[in-house]
């Protein structure tokens, strides 16, 4: 068997503007379990929508871009239903940026002899596979962008502005998060930036310098996102999974807190998540246990206990079709930071 003939089906990203699930969401407010709290979900993602003044986080980890839905994040983004977004390095620059440069994710099976596709070269994530050649190719990317910066500290937000730059120019998939971001000034942030393919790319980028490199500063991401909770005031958390960038995000709260800065307990906030609450963790605790910590307000909050690739693109189409994003105001937060196109 060859690499061509396992790699031989795209996974393909769902569109939540040609499918309107009002009509569902709607229903399932008169049900129970699972589905309730994904209508009450839906409906406090349209409050935020429809808050004059609040700006709006994503929080983003697991695998769901690799698994369709990234599709659904670029439409949040181009239709101003998010102004900022925190996210695992993978997320951004392994599935989003890696399918910008031209690659595909494939559809697969766990069914299989993960012995084999180590001798193919295709990494595997549950039912989706990658080529792992193309993978090394967007960490030689990334190595590329990074030569061409002058060398010093940057955040993550500052080099995936750059990756954005970069694929204005040079993208073969023009529809891609990345790209999206930084032409609607919104910032994203990786606060575990290297735990992805851009860790190798930098490795390689400061092997060749050691002495004079690019880096990245984890504690100016914190600081950068800080200042954004602070300009904003009011804000809403759409927490797609959890760890790092939930609890990034929420820390913004404290942070600006310990800085000096009375500001408001994040005030709407929706999680998807498949983590169990039992073991203390629940990928940073439950909302209303993040109320206790000063970090979320207890009066719209709702946890979804669901696989994201199938709720989020309920949840997502249901704001996109009740129209609310179409009056928000459009916050520009990479503005803050004086960034130059």
């Amino acid at each position: 068997m060859k690499k061509k003939d396992i790699l031989n089906k795209t996974v393909e990203h769902i569109d939540i503007k040609a499918i309107n699930s009002v009509d569902i969401i709607n229903a399932m407010k008169k049900m129970s379990f699972s589905a309730r709290d994904l209508a009450n979900a839906s409906d406090i993602y349209d409050r935020m929508l429809k808050e004059k003044k609040c700006a709006i986080i994503l929080t983003l980890s697991g695998s769901t871009s690799a698994a369709g839905c990234m599709q659904v994040y670029v439409d949040l983004v181009k239709n101003n239903m998010i102004d900022a977004i925190v996210a695992t390095g993978a997320s951004i620059v392994d599935m989003d940026f890696f399918e910008a440069l031209g690659f595909k994710h494939y559809q697969g099976t766990p069914f299989v002899d993960d012995k084999l596709l180590r001798k193919l070269y295709i990494d595997r994530i549950y039912d989706t596979f990658i080529d792992e050649e193309q993978l090394q190719a967007c960490d030689k990317t990334i190595k590329l962008i990074a030569d061409a910066l002058p060398p010093r500290a940057y955040s993550s937000r500052e080099f995936i502005w750059e990756m954005g730059k970069y694929l204005k120019k040079k993208a073969k998939k023009k529809d891609s998060l990345v790209q999206a971001a930084y032409e609607n000034d919104v910032p994203i942030f990786c606060p575990a930036f290297s735990d992805s393919s851009a860790g190798f790319g930098l490795v390689l980028h400061q092997n060749e310098r050691p002495e004079n490199h690019v880096s990245i500063d984890s504690v100016k991401d914190f600081r950068e996102l800080t200042m954004i909770k602070i300009e904003a005031g009011t804000s809403g958390l759409l927490m797609i999974g959890g760890g790092v960038p939930k609890n990034f995000a929420q820390d913004t709260v404290v942070c600006a807190e310990i800085l000096g800065k009375e500001v408001p307990m994040h005030k709407y906030a929706v999680q998807i998540t498949v983590a169990d609450v039992r073991d203390g963790a629940c990928s940073s605790s439950t909302l209303k246990e993040a109320n206790s910590w000063g970090k979320v307000d207890s009066s719209f909050e709702q946890m979804v206990y669901a696989e994201a690739t199938t709720a989020l693109p309920l949840l997502a189409s249901y704001a996109y079709h009740k129209g609310s994003w179409k009056k928000r105001k459009k916050w520009r937060l990479a503005r803050l930071f004086n960034t130059q196109k």
